[in-house]
């Protein structure tokens, strides 16, 4: 506390107690009125948030005055300032010492070291608190790692990089009853387009996906995708299908939202011009439409303060540049099982046999199914599809003819020609030429 507000806490607390000490000759009733008037008023009180004073306050007040007027009551700092009252200066100094001996070490722990070595006894009971405190005061109170190389950034073109999060949304009526929602957002780093945003009932990877597949499908693939480390963002589904795709799949380093601040701001944005407008009650359906409306209308088309150019004009500019989703972009989403197929031909999967083709006997294979397809199983080995697997028929296999041993060899096996990609790396919205 400075002078001038150590001043301004002496003048203030002389016109509370002036009244009491400028009468001469107050009777025990007047005076105990006037203070009953001081501590049931509401006073502004200099270098404090507190409103109220206290009779005990009062009397302190008066009694530093009458011993050194006006000066006396100025605010005085503690003597003692810099210490800790409740432990005496030696075990304070060993404690600084652990602390830094052990700077992970929580307090409890901390503690417990100390009684081990004698440097407190059981019989110690100073607070948690003040021992945090004293730790602060030193700065020994946590281990200080070396300042984060945090530096803004710009991906140099559309769909080089994309960034995704989730963000709890508003309730919604479903069947009769309030459930909770939660939005899928994913944007553009360079053009701060958004490729898709939806709000979902559940927040996990098969919601993340849906609004993933609608992201690829309308505006090309990413060449990065940023995401963050929750459960929706880590699955082995996930992982292999931004692979096949050729998309780097990228997480955050935990506990760290600063590395995508695009995204970040993109949810607060929703947060603060969507949300506020909705309705009291309103329908899933109707909550996307009003998402939907305010991306595509508002803010695509609005100038971006960072960027100087609205979102989709700039995404367009780098047209030519962007790849296209391939046509069986679903199929890149199926579930990925790796089985190895038994000497009769089998393969086993969700409790049923299969039978695979004669080649891949004792091969360690890839299925592919989608969950809510699982009859439709393909087989891949060698980077090549081998078709799908066929249910097991006994009774149908009790009237075929075998193969002799010397035809079961691999090499024996003509191989399924590859298939070309279907799809190249130029335009987005131009079929690809024939030639």
């Amino acid at each position: 506390m400075n002078e001038e507000l150590k001043e301004q806490v002496a003048l203030f607390r002389f016109g509370v107690i002036a009244p009491l000490i400028n009468r001469k000759g107050l009777g025990w009733g007047e005076r105990e009125q006037l203070v009953r008037n001081i501590i049931s008023k509401q006073w502004q009180i200099p270098g404090t948030v507190r409103t109220s004073i206290g009779r005990a306050t009062v009397r302190r007040w008066i009694s530093l005055h009458e011993r050194g007027g006006i000066d006396a009551l100025k605010p005085k700092g503690r003597r003692d300032r810099g210490s800790t009252r409740c432990v005496d200066g030696e075990t304070e100094q060993a404690l600084l010492q652990l602390k830094r001996e052990l700077p992970e070490a929580s307090l409890p722990v901390l503690l417990k070291v100390a009684r081990e070595r004698k440097i407190i006894g059981y019989e110690f009971s100073v607070s948690l608190q003040s021992i945090y405190r004293m730790f602060q005061r030193h700065g020994v109170d946590k281990h200080r790692d070396p300042p984060i190389d945090r530096r803004r950034f710009e991906a140099e073109m559309a769909n080089d990089l994309w960034q995704s999060d989730c963000m709890h949304g508003p309730k919604v009526m479903v069947e009769g009853r309030l459930r909770k929602t939660y939005l899928f957002a994913i944007i553009d780093d360079h053009s701060r387009l958004i490729p898709h945003a939806q709000f979902y009932l559940r927040e996990n990877i098969d919601s993340f996906r849906d609004c993933l597949i609608q992201a690829l499908q309308k505006r090309g693939l990413p060449r990065r995708l940023f995401v963050d480390n929750g459960a929706p963002f880590r699955s082995h589904r996930l992982k292999y299908a931004c692979a096949r795709l050729g998309i780097a799949l990228l997480h955050t380093t935990p506990y760290s939202p600063e590395s995508k601040g695009k995204i970040e701001r993109i949810m607060k944005t929703i947060r603060m011009q969507v949300l506020p407008l909705l309705p009291q009650q309103l329908t899933l359906e109707t909550l996307n439409q009003k998402l939907k409306a305010w991306v595509e209308e508002e803010y695509q088309k609005r100038k971006h303060s960072s960027t100087g150019q609205s979102p989709l004009s700039r995404y367009l500019d780098h047209l030519a540049l962007l790849r296209p989703a391939p046509k069986d972009l679903l199929d890149y989403f199926r579930t990925p099982v790796a089985r190895k197929v038994d000497k009769d031909r089998t393969v086993s999967l969700n409790g049923k046999l299969y039978e695979a083709p004669l080649g891949l006997i004792g091969k360690q294979v890839m299925l592919l199914y989608h969950d809510h397809d699982p009859q439709r199983i393909e087989v891949i080995f060698d980077e090549r599809s081998w078709g799908f697997l066929i249910p097991l028929n006994l009774h149908a296999n009790s009237r075929v003819k075998r193969i002799s041993g010397q035809q079961t060899e691999l090499s024996q096996v003509p191989l399924p020609p590859k298939e070309p990609p279907s799809y190249s790396s130029g335009s987005l919205f131009q079929p690809r030429s024939s030639s």
